[in-house]
């Protein structure tokens, strides 16, 4: 089997398994996530219990969904977590977060995602914005600046218009390899998302939204106008106030809301 052992579970290559054993670094994120008693929260891959043993020590319940059926059986089983747990064994990409939400009690997400499935897991979790306060995730540092980043920045792409569409996001801490066991080959970062209750720009179809910014992003040597010429003309960009000249990673958050909500109008007058 792939991976290194720890703590008597190997980790699986195609989990995309590394565990984090830093004592400082754990607490380091137990803080920013600052879990309070009664708090609606939902660690996704739990993995070997690293976040989840400080975090259920602060609260009184905590959801946790998990995917590989030998760690779900390993927490049900745990001595000191085990009541305190609801243990849901599924993939996270597929999951309803929807049915842990509550209308006085919004849901607080964290978890060290994998990852190969860290941004679809995200655009999944968009999904369910409005019935989540906050996430707190460790990622790949380049997803990390990816989400942060601004226009004219060469990791600004469709995961940034998108993330940034529905979230407030703030970079917590960067996270060496020496963190985990087996060591990833990648430097790690932690972030927090807030959604808003309002987005500052309000996009009339997120579907639109989505399919001008994979359009403009797919080809992003393109200028604009060749990018997405079967959606907008010229004269239309002109109309909306966009530079056709620009390329995709020129344009601003609520640039492309703007050209959504046009294509959007075109389509249902």
């Amino acid at each position: 089997m792939n991976g290194k052992t720890h703590l008597g579970h190997t980790a699986r290559k195609r989990f995309g398994q590394n565990f984090l054993h830093d004592d400082y670094i754990i607490d380091s994120i137990v803080a920013a996530i600052a879990p309070q008693a009664d708090d609606n929260i939902v660690e996704i891959g739990p993995g070997l219990g690293a976040l989840t043993e400080p975090v259920a020590s602060k609260v009184n319940r905590l959801n946790v969904v998990e995917l590989d059926r030998d760690l779900a059986e390993r927490l049900a089983k745990h001595p000191i977590l085990a009541d305190k747990l609801n243990i849901t064994q599924a993939d996270a990409m597929q999951f309803d977060f929807g049915q842990l939400a509550s209308a006085d009690k919004q849901l607080r997400v964290f978890g060290n995602l994998p990852y190969n499935i860290s941004t679809p897991l995200m655009f999944h979790l968009f999904e369910y914005a409005d019935k989540i306060s906050d996430m707190h995730f460790m990622l790949q540092k380049e997803v990390v600046n990816r989400l942060c980043a601004g226009p004219n920045c060469k990791a600004y792409g469709r995961l940034s218009v998108m993330a940034q569409y529905y979230c407030k996001v703030i970079p917590v801490l960067e996270v060496p390899p020496t963190a985990f066991i087996p060591a990833p080959k990648v430097e790690s970062a932690v972030v927090r998302l807030e959604p808003y209750d309002t987005p500052p720009f309000v996009a009339k179809s997120l579907k639109t939204l989505n399919q001008v910014c994979s359009m403009a992003f797919n080809q992003r040597r393109k200028t604009i106008r060749n990018g997405l010429r079967d959606l907008l003309s010229v004269e239309q960009l002109q109309e909306i106030g966009i530079d056709s000249t620009k390329r995709a990673e020129n344009i601003s958050v609520e640039e492309y809301v703007n050209m959504a909500n046009y294509v959007y109008d075109m389509k249902v007058e």
